[in-house]
């Protein structure tokens, strides 16, 4: 049998009411009687029954995060981080992949599970902001992604336009002029690959560099085959560039493996920088330089984010924070002096 409250409360000579004040960290505790209570529970080892506590509310205690692929390492590294942050406020993560369909990004934003989750995360790739403004379901939902929405939710996102040009500025720097783009999208102007587009373009504006639309490559996905593929096609039709800025990392990491298959170094002949910066990109025979989200701060904005929307309170307009992010300088752009090692 478990040790319960009551044990608890007879072991530190206190009433079962001041423990459970205690275990809910409620605020008019004395320091003293605090540690006393803690001591109780550290020597017996209790833990609070975080099903109950939620049912108590009406809840189950269970928020769902719903990404578009388990396959990409960055959604598997941000889904960590989630559970870790939900895991701060007594909340357990149910994960569901949405395959980047369109059908399935209403199915979950419309509540299909919502017998069996308090609230919902929504990374969504097709999703537009019609269909977010029929939404029905009355369980608070926090969007993530670089996608553009005018709908009534919390967003988190990073700068998407401004990450590209500082790492568009920094292949500038190294004296690139013929820059590629792998990884455009056809179809609608507010995808997250449109947006990073957007910033190669204007970068490259600013600095007085007409955008050549012919080393812009659109990709059928997001993988290293996509990129390999991309690269080959930029490749085989007469286009080398000096260097490529990719849409994600596995996309780079596909054409760095084309670039050395034939023959051309990296970076001497073509210079790449990825975005994510996925576990894989500083483990490469080649690290590569790479746009690093702050996915801790993702993480936490958004289950801080739902977890505010459940708690009864009236809730503020919805907002739109900017996590942070920074360029990681890697061997792909700037290659590594002797005896010193890659960036992390």
């Amino acid at each position: 049998m478990g040790v319960s409250l009551k044990d608890v409360a007879q072991r530190a000579g206190v009433s079962i009411k001041t423990v459970s004040n205690v275990v809910n960290n409620y605020q008019h505790v004395t320091p003293k009687m605090r540690a006393k209570v803690q001591q109780a529970i550290d020597e017996l080892g209790y833990r609070p029954n975080l099903t109950a506590r939620h049912l108590r509310k009406g809840r189950t205690g269970i928020i769902a995060l719903a990404v578009p692929e388990f396959g990409n390492p960055y959604f598997a590294e941000l889904a960590g981080e989630v559970v870790d942050a939900a895991a701060r406020h007594d909340y357990t993560v149910l994960v569901d992949h949405t395959g980047g369909l369109r059908e399935k990004e209403l199915l979950v934003s419309q509540g299909f599970r919502s017998h069996v989750i308090d609230g919902l995360i929504l990374s969504p790739i097709h999703l537009e902001t019609e269909d977010l403004m029929a939404r029905t379901e009355t369980a608070p939902l926090v969007l993530l992604g670089e996608r553009e929405y005018e709908a009534p939710y919390d967003h988190i996102a990073i700068d998407n336009v401004e990450a590209s040009r500082e790492a568009v500025r920094h292949l500038i720097d190294q004296g690139n002029r013929r820059i590629a783009f792998l990884g455009s999208r056809t179809g609608r102007e507010r995808q997250p690959a449109h947006l990073r587009l957007r910033g190669w373009r204007e970068e490259l504006a600013a600095e007085g560099i007409a955008p050549d639309e012919s080393l812009v490559v659109v990709t059928d996905g997001y993988g290293r085959e996509d990129g390999a593929t991309a690269m080959a096609a930029l490749l085989d039709r007469g286009e080398q560039p000096d260097a490529v800025f990719a849409y994600n990392d596995l996309i780079a990491i596909g054409a760095m493996r084309t670039l050395s298959e034939r023959g051309l170094r990296i970076p001497e002949d073509v210079a790449v920088v990825g975005f994510d910066n996925i576990e894989e990109s500083l483990y490469g025979a080649t690290t590569l330089t790479t746009v690093a989200p702050d996915k801790e701060a993702i993480a936490r904005l958004a289950v801080d984010s739902l977890v505010e929307r459940l708690s009864g309170d009236e809730a503020p307009a919805p907002r739109r924070p900017r996590p942070g992010y920074r360029l990681i300088v890697r061997e792909s752009t700037v290659p590594r002096p002797p005896g010193v090692s890659g960036g992390s």
